[in-house]
């Protein structure tokens, strides 16, 4: 009876031997690679879909002081001196600066004299009706020339220190040019932030409000939203509220909203050393205003399934 296995074959089993191995060529460093790039897909998959990306609503603010002041030009005339130099404190009613007076004094002075020459006659004809008639018409023109020539003499309007006086002697003035400025001693900081119009359902006071001041790059500042206006205006209404001083420096393409914080205190610092916040200051300012999914957003086409679900 012949045998199954060849006589070599049960010798060899017999023997002990140990049997032969399949060729590797795999080398070691794709095993590790592998679950490398596998950390890796699982880890972006997660940021993808638990990290966010934020919108904010960005614009120019300017720093403002509350209560302030300006004194315009209420009609054109020649400056004939100024009274008060920056930084002089001032009451309420002080004179500030004397227009030229000229034509106002010579015009009191003949109604003057007309009102004297009708009060003699009155005087010695107390029944003249005609000169009783004419002294009452120029007792109005005597108080209207009066409150004509006090209009000459500008006075401040509230007590303070004066700031940003703009004018000096001799110079003429048109109708509604800035005169100076008196502020309120101690008088608080704001900023007053313009924001792009299209944020205004986002924003809400009590908002976190991030601002960099102009010439001091990277020094972030804090502070929250005290108010928000109600309507959305155009550049030139928002230049029109901010006033001339800092108009022409803005730049200003879409309609915005204001956009008022409180600053929490006159100084702030920047590279060590303490400064003073100054009214007119430019700023850069931010407000957070949504966040969405990293996932959404570089995959639009899921939002409303995120939104409103399967």
């Amino acid at each position: 009876m012949s045998q199954l296995f060849r006589q070599e074959a049960l010798e060899h089993h017999a023997g002990g031997g140990h049997e032969g191995a399949l060729l590797d060529l795999t080398p070691r460093w794709t095993g590790w690679t592998f679950w490398l790039l596998a950390g890796v897909v699982i880890f972006g998959v997660g940021w993808a879909w638990f990290g966010r990306v934020y919108e904010y609503a960005s614009g120019v603010a300017i720093v403002r002081v509350d209560g302030r002041s300006d004194v315009t030009a209420k009609f054109a005339a020649t400056v004939a001196s100024v009274m008060v130099r920056p930084g002089m404190r001032v009451a309420a009613g002080d004179p500030l600066l004397q227009f030229h007076v000229d034509d106002q004094t010579a015009e009191l002075d003949r109604i003057q004299e007309e009102f004297d020459l009708q009060l003699i006659k009155v005087l010695r004809d107390p029944v003249d009706v005609p000169a009783r008639q004419a002294l009452s018409a120029l007792r109005a023109q005597r108080e209207l020339a009066t409150a004509r020539l006090e209009q000459r003499l500008v006075r401040a309007p509230i007590a303070g220190v004066v700031s940003d006086v703009r004018i000096r002697s001799g110079q003429h003035l048109a109708v509604g040019e800035l005169l100076l400025s008196v502020v309120p001693e101690n008088a608080a900081l704001s900023l007053v932030a313009l924001l792009p119009g299209r944020y205004r359902p986002m924003l809400k006071r009590d908002q976190p409000l991030r601002f960099e001041l102009s010439g001091y790059k990277y020094e972030y500042r804090e502070t929250v939203i005290d108010s928000v206006a109600a309507e959305i205006i155009g550049p030139a209404e928002a230049k029109r509220f901010l006033g001339p001083d800092v108009a022409d420096s803005l730049d200003l393409s879409e309609p915005v909203v204001l956009v008022q914080a409180r600053l929490p205190s006159r100084h702030f610092v920047a590279g060590g050393a303490v400064y003073d916040y100054y009214d007119g200051m430019h700023a850069q300012a931010q407000a957070r205003v949504r966040s969405e999914p990293l996932l959404l957003r570089a995959f639009p086409a899921f939002r409303e399934l995120w939104r409103h679900g399967p």
